[in-house]
């Protein structure tokens, strides 16, 4: 009854017409943003963060929240009708989507994509405001060993999950945690990795990390892969309105998405890009016409759009809850949460509950307004598709480098920036992942804040960690899932050799 009671304030103030406005801004931004090629909500947030400053906080959060809904709207767009996601987690999007657009029903491929969202996204954004509370309960009764454990499962599990190998995974993980430790330490007050560079006391910024690695990075591989061969959009023709087939096919795929997505994006190594894998390859195996698959299967649409939504909803769990980022996004919204002295985690809903309901409302309003703009318009977002792509990315380039400056301005940042650019066209150029470096960066201090505390109550035995059940099962599954993938990879040569 008290989270109703939450939520019904949480509305009285997202209603609020300049609440309205700076939600609307957010769902029209995270569209436009999520339709273009290579630039993701992550991006966005982060260029937006210098210019918010004076903003009113809860206004400011709850524009970034509209970002981060409206980028994962968008993106499906660009993935089907491009078959150029336009960010991470729309990349199983376009297997389908595209087929299906090629074959002549990009609408209701986007369709399917836009309610499957607006499904998905309402039902998770309920579980979030249901959530949220009780496992607010369980945090505060958390140690500096649990925490450890907590971490070391986004570590691990993030590093195994993404790209095409887990140690290209754990490497991009350990770049990230070697700049997490850069910086003055936190217990003892000595410089730690500076090399003399007084700029450098501060630490590494997660808005540089992330713009450099995401959008100078996607620009240095954009110029040298699209040089000479752009790829055009394929028109979207006849209705976009789905036939009755087409529903039947849809609505649980729908569900099923939004039951794979949530959970796991409320996991500390959430993200969108494991469920919608997942129920890709669910609805695979489960669909009565498992041969469409790879030409344009509509389930193989709408259960992963449903997941990526679900699994947006699911990451604000652990960020409000626990001040844990499992996104790049995440990360970034937790940096405009620091720029107004609020700290995500246990305290936040007593200290800022108006803020926190506020935000959770205004999610709900976003995903109508993202409904009424998905359908209807997306004849305009393919517009956008038309901007040539030496403009479009000169223009990242541009709005990347001055973003980075308003938010810090020095000669350092500029050359961090533009070395983090080229580390992320190098990491993209041999595969590897980008999430890990910037999770590792996010969660490196904490992890080696909470281990070193557990080692001090201890007087240095590190058997603290497995004295207690909750920290010794985490550390567990941490161990497991570093296994697993190995083990997999081991057990799949083994049967092709006897084969």
């Amino acid at each position: 009854m008290d989270t109703f009671s939450f939520l019904l304030d949480g509305f009285a103030l997202a209603i609020q017409p300049a609440n309205l406005i700076y939600a609307a801004i957010g769902v029209l931004i995270g569209t436009a943003v999520g339709v273009l090629p290579g630039i993701g909500p992550a991006l966005t947030v982060a260029l937006l963060l210098p210019v918010t400053f004076k903003l009113d906080p809860g206004g400011s959060i709850i524009m970034f929240a509209g970002i981060y809904y409206g980028g994962m709207y968008g993106g499906s767009t660009t993935a089907i009708l491009l078959n150029t996601p336009g960010e991470s987690a729309s990349v199983v999007t376009a297997l389908e989507g595209n087929k299906m657009a090629r074959a002549g029903r990009g609408g209701p491929a986007l369709a399917t994509a836009a309610i499957g969202s607006f499904v998905a996204a309402l039902i998770a954004t309920a579980g979030l405001a249901v959530l949220a509370p009780y496992l607010v309960k369980i945090a505060i009764k958390f140690g500096p060993w649990d925490y450890f454990g907590l971490m070391l499962i986004a570590f691990v599990t993030v590093s195994a999950t993404f790209g095409s190998s887990p140690l290209r995974g754990l490497t991009s993980l350990a770049f990230g945690l070697w700049l997490g430790l850069m910086g003055i330490d936190q217990l003892t007050g000595q410089a730690r990795l500076t090399f003399g560079v007084p700029e450098l006391l501060d630490g590494v910024e997660v808005t540089t990390l992330a713009v450099g690695l995401f959008a100078i990075g996607e620009a240095f591989f954009v110029a040298s892969r699209h040089l000479y061969k752009p790829e055009k959009p394929i028109p979207v023709k006849g209705s976009i309105w789905m036939t009755k087939e087409d529903w039947k096919r849809s609505w649980k795929p729908w569900l099923r998405g939004t039951v794979i997505g949530f959970p796991i994006g409320a996991l500390p190594a959430g993200g969108a890009e494991i469920p919608t894998f997942l129920s890709y390859t669910i609805e695979r195996k489960l669909s009565r016409k498992p041969e469409e698959f790879g030409r344009g299967a509509i389930e193989g649409v709408a259960g992963p759009e449903a997941a990526n939504n679900a699994s947006a909803a699911g990451t604000l769990v652990p960020l409000l809850t626990l001040g844990l980022p499992t996104s790049a996004t995440a990360a970034v919204m937790l940096a405009g949460f620091q720029q107004y002295n609020i700290q995500p985690g246990p305290l936040l809903f007593t200290q800022h509950a108006d803020l926190v309901w506020g935000l959770v409302a205004s999610l709900f309003i976003a995903n109508v307004m993202l409904l009424v703009l998905n359908l209807p318009l997306v004849g305009m977002w393919v517009k956008l598709l038309k901007i040539p792509l030496p403009w479009l990315y000169a223009g990242i380039l541009v709005f990347a480098s001055m973003g980075t400056i308003a938010a810090n301005p020095s000669v350092t940042e500029l050359l961090l920036l533009t070395g983090f650019g080229v580390v992320g066209f190098v990491m993209r150029r041999y595969d590897y992942p980008i999430a890990p470096a910037v999770v590792g960066l996010i969660l490196g201090p904490l992890a080696d804040s909470a281990l070193r505390r557990s080692l001090q109550i201890s007087l240095g035995d590190p058997m603290i960690l497995l004295q207690h059940p909750s920290s010794a099962i985490m550390i567990g599954i941490a161990v497991i899932a570093l296994v697993a993938p190995f083990v997999f990879r081991g057990l799949s040569k083994f049967r092709q050799d006897e084969d």
